[in-house]
């Protein structure tokens, strides 16, 4: 016969009524000494109240039942209770207190629920601190249920209750991230009359006349000569630390020279420095700028199409790191979210580029025109050949603001994405289109491929799995591949096979937290993350993309 637990006393004490309730069926309640002495220092008329009220919602909850049970049954019925032992390993607060005393509690006081033990906390705020420090108070409850068999006929289940506090205190910052993205004048950046550039290295007092730039290499070669004239004429000594650009240099060596540099300088704690170059750079110089006295604020300044759109207006920075136990490269796995201080941004810049370098900068602007933006398809579509030709110095574009609309709203799309979002807590993320295959395209040994090359050999691979999976039909993707062309952007590569495809995905998996979350289109403007691509699936993409003629 099985007899199912209906009744539950604190294993604290025995009421003066247990003898006749135990008139069922005799189980004694093992207790730990550690709650018995627990239990006989608490005063008697409070061990009273605590077993009077328990006894009060059993005898409710629990008795009645059985009683209704019982009258409804003609067979005799053996009825059990279970005992229940509730164990208080610590109390925020004495059980002895008053009635009075336990209904006092502040207003500010917050309750809440712990998103991982479930535990009760209750947070108080600290005096000297009220918006940032709590004292807290963790309250758990857990059951653990045994059966034993005490007869052959007769199966009793004892429940124990354990109740376990623990207290802390919780502190709560948020970050005051703010800062500008500005347009500057069409080549006027570096021109005496415009005090921009100066304004952004900060407030000194009188008489600081020092300023430190981090330089790209190229850039130096092309406008050292008037970055420091600029300085000069304003009586200002400009110390330049110049480092390579490229993903080659993209190391924490690169992060080591400035370092050494901002040492030898004796930057100021409040002092902004500023970094001068392409994505690569801004990266390397950023990654600096965190770690230099646990942050110093730095300006940056892209000199390329693809920095200006992507690199410039985000909070992340990296470098690329060889594992010394695996000997293998991973990408920008080493890094942090740090906000500049400010960001200029000078169109004029572009001018500067190769065509190859400029296609580059619109692999990143045609990606998030494929997942937020038809409008900015439909410009790149129309305008994109034209613009790689002419360096955007077509002045017929420029005149109609063409390239400026293209370069604003490829700007405005990425701060939308990650304002809100800057900490990537959110990792499902559609700015991710084109970053999944191409990580491993780009660290592939001599690989002759750019950043927004790789991006877009990835965006297409991307395309062709929304075709397979019926997202898109063929004229969106035959529409997509041609936009591409027109850019001068490849859209595939002799690197990208099934497994550098299948161990992206498992890459994937790590780096977005335990699923794949990889961005697929889902018409021209409109994207969706999912997290079920199949080696299988990949395979047939691979071989539909091999029809089309790259």
């Amino acid at each position: 016969m099985t007899i199912k637990a209906t009744h539950s006393v604190s294993s604290f004490g025995v009421s003066p009524d247990e003898s006749k309730r135990d008139e069922y069926i005799k189980v004694s309640p093992t207790v730990p000494k550690s709650v018995a002495d627990m239990w006989e220092s608490l005063a008697p008329d409070v061990r009273a109240a605590l077993i009077s009220s328990e006894l009060k919602a059993d005898n409710n909850n629990g008795m009645i039942k059985h009683q209704q049970s019982l009258a409804g049954s003609s067979t005799p019925t053996v009825m059990s209770r279970a005992s229940s032992s509730v164990s208080f390993f610590e109390q925020n607060s004495s059980l002895g207190s008053s009635k009075e005393e336990d209904s006092i509690e502040s207003n500010d006081v917050m309750h809440e629920k712990c998103p991982v033990s479930g535990a009760a906390v209750k947070l108080t705020p600290l005096e000297r601190a009220p918006e940032n420090v709590f004292s807290f108070t963790k309250t758990h409850l857990s059951e653990k249920s045994e059966v034993v068999n005490p007869t052959s006929s007769t199966t009793v289940t004892t429940t124990t209750k354990v109740v376990s506090t623990s207290r802390g205190w919780r502190n709560i910052f948020s970050l005051p991230i703010s800062y500008d993205v500005n347009m500057v004048a069409h080549g006027t950046l570096f021109d005496t009359i415009n005090s921009q550039l100066l304004d952004a290295t900060g407030v000194h007092p009188e008489g600081y006349n020092t300023r430190f730039a981090v330089v790209d290499a190229d850039v130096d070669e092309l406008y050292g000569e008037k970055i420091r004239a600029y300085f000069t004429v304003r009586g200002i000594e400009l110390t330049v630390c110049v480092i390579e650009g490229g993903e080659a240099g993209k190391r924490p060596e690169a992060v080591d020279t400035i370092l050494d540099q901002l040492c030898a300088y004796k930057l100021r704690r409040r002092e902004p420095f500023l970094a001068i170059g392409g994505g690569c750079v801004l990266d390397i110089a950023g990654m600096a700028a965190c770690l230099y006295r646990r942050g110093v604020p730095f300006v940056r300044v892209p000199t390329t199409l693809l920095a200006i759109v992507d690199a410039s207006v985000g909070v992340k920075n990296g470098v690329d790191y060889c594992c010394c136990v695996t000997d293998e490269s991973y990408k920008n796995r080493v890094g942090s979210f740090y906000a500049p201080s400010a960001c200029l941004l000078d169109p004029a810049f572009i001018a500067s580029q190769d065509a190859r370098n400029i296609s580059n900068g619109f692999g990143e602007i045609l990606k998030l025109a494929l997942v937020r933006s038809s409008d900015l398809f439909d410009l790149l579509e129309a305008h994109g050949r034209a613009l790689v030709d002419s360096r955007f110095e077509d002045e017929a574009l420029k005149q109609s603001g063409v390239s400026s609309r293209i370069i604003d709203v490829s700007i405005q799309i990425m701060l939308e994405e990650l304002g809100p979002n800057l900490w990537e807590s959110k990792l499902d993320r559609c700015v991710d289109y084109g970053h999944t295959f191409s990580k491993l395209l780009e660290m592939v040994p001599g690989a002759d491929i750019m950043h927004g090359e790789a991006v877009n050999v990835d965006g297409f691979f991307c395309a062709v799995i929304s075709y397979l999976r019926g997202y898109i039909d063929m004229d969106t993707v035959n529409r997509i591949f041609n936009c591409m062309k027109s850019l001068n952007l490849p859209t595939n590569s002799s690197d990208l096979e099934l497994e550098l495809a299948w161990q992206s995905c498992k890459d994937a998996i790590e780096h977005r937290h335990g699923e794949q979350r990889i961005p697929l289109i889902t018409e021209i403007g409109e994207s969706v993350c999912v997290s079920d691509i199949t080696e299988e699936e990949l395979e047939r993409a691979l071989g539909m993309m091999a029809k089309f003629d790259h």
